[in-house]
């Protein structure tokens, strides 16, 4: 059995939590292991409040809204944030991303997730403006677990 889900949410800190509170009542429900649940709800976390700093429209017009979207199946749960603003710098295909120091207060999101995640991708949306963040997981089961891998 498979669940997906997507949200349009408002790019306002109040959006993060309500992302992050969704994804782990499901991952919950359906049985995946806590210590994997928390390492995708702070990556998750991490996505949408980049998606709500940066999102802004290239155009100087904001962009009021972004997209979040998760899929979890027997093996893995993937995530995706996808935001209208202006996308990362032109000419790479991917941002270069730098440890932050430990006690930096901006600037560790990208290392979090991509220290939280198996895999990641992050690029800008093809043809439009638009960053774009996914990650996804291997999931690992409460026994009993309702969804779990058959």
């Amino acid at each position: 059995m498979s669940i997906w889900w997507s949200l349009q949410l408002r790019r306002e800190a109040a959006s993060v939590p309500l992302a992050r509170r969704l994804l782990i009542g499901t991952m919950e429900t359906a049985g995946v292991d806590p210590d994997v649940s928390y390492d995708l709800s702070v990556a998750l976390s991490e996505a949408c409040a980049n998606a709500v700093e940066h999102g802004g429209a290239a155009s100087g017009t904001p962009s009021e809204a972004y997209r979040v979207t998760a899929y979890l199946d027997g093996e893995k749960c993937r995530i995706e944030v996808a935001d209208s603003g202006p996308g990362f710098p032109a000419g790479r295909s991917r941002p270069v991303i730098r440890p932050a120091r430990t006690d930096a207060e901006h600037g560790r999101g990208l290392c979090l997730i991509e220290e939280l995640a198996d895999h990641v991708h992050i690029g800008n949306k093809p043809g439009r403006s638009g960053a774009v963040v996914s990650f996804d997981k291997i999931l690992k089961w409460r026994e009993g677990a309702p969804l779990m891998a058959v």
